[in-house]
């Protein structure tokens, strides 16, 4: 419970750093061209990359700002492209999505395992249960109507997604990508300071 407590009092102190809004804003805007790419694998199932902004931000700044970034650019894109009634529950969820990301990712070594183990924890609790919950609320449909095409569409997706985040994290690393823009996951933050993660 104290490491808990440690990792989300690291990441509110992110919000002291200039360039956690800069690359905040960056990834927000990277986040809204995602958004209208997609690629589909078979009918009502497509492989989405709007997504992955929220992950690197949860990554690199932890369980405070991830949050705070998803609920904000749920906001922005449901009003540069509003579809169904705003439904505030959504935002909630995505909001937990980016907890749970920081929480598995921040201030530790990016590995294939810790990805897929997040990845199935937001696709189970957020996107099978809660988002369910929250669609079948505002579309007035059954829960259990619209649960088993969410169960197959998050099988599927699982794999997909948790891999795609994998290499590309890998990459950034090794290409310096994130030194270039004076950024360092947490982990190496504190291993430089002398601090053991």
């Amino acid at each position: 419970m104290k490491k808990l407590a440690t990792l989300f009092t690291r990441s509110l102190q992110e919000f002291k750093q200039v360039k956690t809004v800069t690359v905040c804003a960056m990834m927000g805007a990277v986040a809204l061209v995602l958004g209208s790419l997609s690629v589909e694998i078979i009918p009502s199932v497509r492989i989405g990359f709007s997504g992955i902004p929220n992950e690197f931000v949860a990554w690199l700044f932890g369980p405070v700002v991830g949050p705070l970034f998803n609920g904000t650019m749920d906001i922005l894109k449901y009003l540069a492209k509003p579809t169904n009634a705003y439904f505030p529950g959504l935002t909630m969820v995505t909001m937990l999505a980016g907890c749970i990301y920081g929480c598995f990712f921040y201030g530790r070594p990016m590995r294939l395992w810790r990805v897929l183990a997040a990845k199935f924890t937001v696709a189970l609790i957020c996107n099978v249960i809660l988002n369910t919950f929250c669609l079948s609320i505002l579309l007035g449909k059954g829960f259990w109507l619209l649960l088993p095409p969410r169960i197959l569409r998050n099988v599927i997706m699982w794999p997909i997604d948790s891999l795609i985040f994998f290499y590309l994290a890998k990459f950034m690393e090794t290409a310096g990508v994130l030194r270039q823009f004076g950024l360092k996951p947490a982990l190496e933050k504190g291993q430089k300071n002398g601090g053991k993660r």
